[in-house]
């Protein structure tokens, strides 16, 4: 079986719209996808992209991918990587993909001179806090996620102008 891992094309679109659907169907938050693929594409692959995609495939087929930007630490006083996204379809699970495409992203961090690969797991997940901790990472236990979006964001924005 031939592993690789390659960056995503615009002509990937699809597939990577696809992969983010299995993924929230997976994590049972399918209600939650909202995005337009027009607006994905541009946010990707505009002309000031986002976040990057990888593509992970399995004898030539795609069966995961790893959706990342760069983020910055003001105590390293460097960037790192922030995982959004890592998903590996069922039937390929097993096959090493998903360590390949984090092995990917470690490697991609040190080349970029970043000081950390991070990322948030639900807390179910266990299946997947396994996982990520027999490759080395560990739980940030004494953080907790924020998050402001929707009108609350607008209205907080608004409190700018």
């Amino acid at each position: 079986m031939t592993l690789t891992i390659r960056p995503a094309t615009p002509s990937d679109l699809p597939l990577i719209a696809q992969l983010i659907r299995d993924l929230a169907e997976y994590e049972k938050l399918a209600h939650e996808v909202r995005f337009d693929e027009a607006v994905l594409q541009a946010k990707l692959f505009g002309a000031r992209p986002y976040a990057e995609v990888v593509i992970g495939e399995l004898d030539g087929t795609p069966q995961g991918f790893a959706l990342f930007f760069h983020n910055f630490s003001t105590f390293e006083g460097r960037p790192g990587i922030y995982l959004e996204d890592l998903f590996v379809r069922p039937a390929a699970r097993g096959a090493g993909l998903g360590k390949a495409l984090l092995s990917h992203l470690a490697a991609l961090a040190i080349e970029r001179d970043c000081a950390r690969l991070e990322w948030s797991v639900l807390d179910w997940n266990e299946p997947a806090i396994g996982f990520y901790r027999r490759l080395g990472a560990r739980l940030m236990d004494e953080w907790t996620v924020m998050r402001v979006d929707g009108a609350e964001l607008a209205q907080l924005g608004a409190g700018a102008r």
